[in-house]
């Protein structure tokens, strides 16, 4: 089990079975609402339970997906899907140990100018 919370502690959960994985995602919607790059890991939304949710909400960032953040301090926390049943959740607001590894870096193309990926084999130049 794992335990996250934002900054403020006004979102906090713990997910079970969660992918240990984590996937760097480089797209341009997700490095302007995370400020850099969006690392998470992923898991079935019914395997997240919410202690506190008192400043959750949702941001619907395209036709397609909903991202989830803190409204009192900010943290982008959870990524989702329309009509999934899995979240993808911010591997930056996990509790150590978390035990997860680096997957795979997506939508690569799209990175900052600024941004040098290592050549270490987990670029999916296919996204």
């Amino acid at each position: 089990m794992l335990n996250g919370r934002c900054e403020c502690g006004k979102v906090s959960f713990t997910v079970v079975n969660a992918r240990n994985t984590v996937t760097i995602c480089h797209c341009s919607q997700c490095r302007r609402t995370s400020g850099h790059l969006w690392a998470s890991t992923y898991a079935t939304f019914s395997d997240l339970a919410f202690l506190n949710q008192e400043g959750l909400e949702w941001y619907t960032s395209s036709e397609t997906a909903k991202r989830g953040f803190c409204k009192f301090c900010g943290s982008s926390l959870f990524y989702r899907m329309n009509d999934e049943l899995g979240i993808g959740i911010a591997a930056g607001c996990l509790e150590s140990p978390t035990g997860l590894k680096l997957g795979k870096h997506i939508f690569v193309a799209d990175k900052g100018d600024y941004d040098d990926i290592p050549d270490d084999g987990l670029k999916d130049e296919t996204l």
